[in-house]
């Protein structure tokens, strides 16, 4: 029986929504909208302009953070390092431009110390096969404290003669009103989404993270990419440490402790697989939205914050068991 070009097409776009629909992407994109609009009839305050801002312009550190570590957990590893490498980077950053350098030197400075933090874990994972939740997490406390040796473990609030120009990078809105880590979450997004989906790189990434033997038989280059997904993990931190320090206006050495937990919440949440092989740049903003969300929230309704960690380790566990239900269903 001839099958008629209508019927191929609506094959295929049958086939579309189901695939969307049976993302653990999707449903997390529905409770975000879900709960924006139920927090919107039941308070007066969250739907404001100036919530709305503090929303978008919050939820950048984590999710420019989640962007870089969805790489690293698309290939099977983790980076609990980010929280204290974003700290080292923005205490480079002040650091040097207290000490009388431009705005280009520090941010160069950060960019640089992220990038070797990022090589040096990525080196001892791939190349020395050390276990990188053992790496990273030595990492941590390493980035830590030479951030406290840096700045003598001091508040570091004057930046030299470009301070005004650090305070409009991170605190600024050039384009429409729109804070302008915002903007930059949504370039590094778009330009994560593009690599991953459309690059050799990103094939390379999934494939490592799918079967790392079948990789290496097949000639992907699995050591230098692990490399460089620790390298770019590294990077989204100083990146995000360099944003937030131009939005805070002083860098302390207990900025971003904690933050990797939140980071690897928003990746999951969105769905990345901790096993490797599953993950997108989306799912990482998404993730990130509904962590901002759910911390916003808490005070809007006059519940204790102390009750987000609970909130958001429910979310991640809800997150592991929809991406169990779906592999049990595939596996029928």
């Amino acid at each position: 029986m001839a099958v008629t070009l209508d019927q191929t097409i609506a094959h295929k776009q049958h086939g579309l929504v189901s695939r969307i629909v049976g993302t653990q992407t999707f449903w997390v994109l529905v409770a975000v909208l879900l709960a924006c609009l139920y927090l919107s009839f039941a308070t007066d305050s969250f739907a404001t302009a100036k919530n709305l801002y503090n929303i978008t312009r919050n939820v950048t550190f984590v999710a420019i953070i989640a962007l870089g570590m969805t790489l690293v957990i698309i290939t099977g590893g983790i980076d609990l390092s980010v929280g204290s490498v974003l700290c080292l980077c923005s205490m480079v950053l002040g650091v040097t431009m207290h000490a009388g350098w431009g705005i280009e030197v520090g941010i160069a400075a950060a960019v640089a110390t992220a990038l070797v933090v990022g090589a040096f874990n990525g080196v001892l994972i791939a190349y020395l096969g050390f276990p990188p939740f053992v790496v990273t997490l030595g990492m941590l406390s390493i980035a830590r404290s030479l951030a406290m040796v840096a700045s003598g473990n001091t508040v570091v609030f004057e930046f030299g003669p470009d301070h005004d120009k650090l305070l409009a990078l991170g605190g600024g809105a050039w384009f429409l009103g729109i804070a302008n880590p915002v903007l930059y979450m949504i370039v590094l997004a778009l330009i994560t989404g593009f690599v991953l989906r459309w690059t050799k790189f990103g094939r390379h990434v999934y494939a490592i993270g799918g079967n790392e033997h079948a990789a290496t038989l097949t000639g992907v280059p699995v050591k230098p990419i692990k490399v460089a997904v620790y390298m770019i993990s590294a990077l989204s931190a100083g990146i995000a440490g360099i944003i937030q320090t131009g939005w805070l206006g002083a860098i302390t050495t207990n900025l971003g402790a904690g933050l990797e937990l939140q980071v690897i919440a928003a990746a999951v949440i969105g769905g990345a697989n901790l096993a490797g092989g599953v993950g997108t740049a989306f799912g990482a903003l998404v993730g990130a939205a509904l962590i901002e969300i759910i911390r916003n929230s808490l005070g809007l309704l006059g519940i204790n914050a102390f009750w987000q960690g609970t909130f958001i380790g429910g979310a991640i566990i809800l997150a592991v068991l929809f991406d169990r239900i779906r592999n049990f269903r595939q596996s029928d």
